[in-house]
């Protein structure tokens, strides 16, 4: 199919798959012309451990930007809200 691709698509991904203990989550580039920053939503992500949590958001915060740090709330034993280097909003919890 690379003869079918332009150029400039080359380096995109066409399937991801995340495997999260016996979670998976799986994404991929859009098509050429087809790309919009997400809007109204947020991937949410949930671990069992704090340590597990903070390294996670801190990985994901790497180039993007951190709306809430991550921390303790009422609800959670840490929660923490970004958008990653790729424009891909997430919310980190840990319960």
């Amino acid at each position: 199919m690379e003869k079918n691709i332009p150029e400039a698509h080359l380096d995109k991904v066409m399937h991801a798959t995340l495997k999260l203990g016996d979670d998976i989550l799986m994404g991929s580039d859009p098509p050429p012309g087809r790309y919009e920053l997400p809007k109204g939503c947020s991937v949410s992500l949930t671990v069992n451990d704090r340590a597990e949590a903070d390294r996670i958001f801190q990985a994901f915060a790497e180039g993007g930007v951190v709306t809430l740090p991550i921390m303790q709330t009422f609800w959670a034993r840490r929660f923490g809200v970004l958008v990653d280097r790729f424009g891909t909003p997430w919310m980190v919890n840990c319960a």
